[in-house]
């Protein structure tokens, strides 16, 4: 039995000569690495990523417009060629409007390496939106500029957000009222709330603030609208008690908000960091470098943004993940750490 075992073992040697095959073994695969996986447990992809350098946790500037008006009448006004040359600028420099909606709740959904912008018009005013009788907007007015600018600039979203009071665009017919509030709508703008009035809800006690920010919840509603999901407060003041704008009931009229916007005058945090504070999201005037503005309105902030590219925000392309530089990881909020893609 020896010999035999012997005898076939050199058989098998003899198999493995050169003139028999090769006898070079070869080395075993490393395993794939498993992507990584979101929550849903879709892949995400950190290469790009990476290459685009993204970063979700950076700031994101919420521009604050009044009226469009070829003769500015306040601080607050801008000229059409103003307007016009600001979203030039935001073009091109890779920034992709959303409405202030999918800002706060996190639905950010823009190409890779593009930044996010918030486009927002106060007391809805007719330089923002009139129609002609065709329906289409007049020349001029806020929504017809941002609409030429995405014509010229494929990817720049023509899409805004608009916080309305009674004025209501400068038609008082409700049919008229209800027709641009459809128009929005439809136009993938956004609509949110004002109050009616537009009184200061400073020093108010609970029960009128509520009131106030009822009525313009209903005021929007009760022309078909869509139900508000942000509000903006007049004069950017905020009650005693910052959580009243955000949530409350007057009648049978209630509302919660995912975010309520103010006055000035910085960049906002990005909704997915631990640093978002939805009941006081800062915005930016836009205004040239002057004066007061030197370094706290529209052009100065998109300067610094500009020499500062670490510090805004940087899509992935992908609006399942939320790509950060892995040092930033920590800083993501709890609510989307498992949406977390760092690299």
């Amino acid at each position: 039995m020896k010999i035999a075992v012997l005898i076939a073992s050199l058989a098998v040697l003899a198999g493995c000569g050169t003139h028999g095959g090769s006898t070079e073994t070869k080395p075993a695969k490393a395993p794939a690495k498993a992507p990584v996986k979101n929550a849903a447990g879709k892949p995400m992809n950190a290469a790009r990523a990476k290459a685009v350098k993204a970063n979700e946790l950076g700031q994101i500037p919420v521009l604050m417009y009044h009226r469009i008006v070829e003769k500015p009448g306040t601080q607050d006004d801008r000229t059409p060629l103003q307007f016009r040359t600001e979203l030039e600028r935001l073009a091109k420099e890779n920034y992709v409007p959303i409405t202030a909606a999918e800002y706060v709740t996190g639905k950010i959904d823009i190409p890779a390496g593009k930044h996010a912008v918030v486009l927002t018009f106060d007391d809805s005013s007719p330089s923002q939106v009139t129609l002609a009788n065709d329906g289409t907007p007049m020349p001029n007015t806020a929504v017809a500029i941002m609409r030429e600018v995405a014509a010229k600039h494929p990817g720049f979203r023509p899409v805004g957000t608009f916080y309305v009071t009674r004025d209501m665009f400068g038609k008082p017919d409700k049919i008229e009222q209800a027709q641009i509030i459809t128009w929005l709508k439809t136009n993938g703008f956004d609509i949110g709330n004002h109050t009616k009035d537009h009184l200061s809800l400073s020093g108010k006690p609970q029960n009128q603030v509520a009131a106030e920010v009822a009525a313009g919840h209903q005021l929007i509603t009760a022309l078909d609208g869509p139900a508000p999901v942000t509000i903006a407060l007049p004069y950017g003041n905020q009650p005693r008690t910052k959580a009243w704008a955000l949530k409350g009931k007057d009648g049978a009229v209630s509302y919660d908000y995912g975010g309520v916007f103010l006055a000035g005058y910085t960049p906002a945090y990005s909704p997915y960091s631990k640093e978002f504070d939805p009941v006081g999201i800062p915005r930016i005037r836009s205004m040239d470098k002057k004066g007061d503005c030197m370094k706290f309105c529209s052009t100065a902030w998109l300067d610094w943004l500009q020499a500062n590219p670490t510090e805004r925000y940087t899509s992935d392309g992908d609006a399942r993940s939320v790509a950060v530089p892995k040092f930033q990881q920590p800083m993501v909020s709890s609510k989307f750490a498992k949406r977390a893609l760092p690299y």
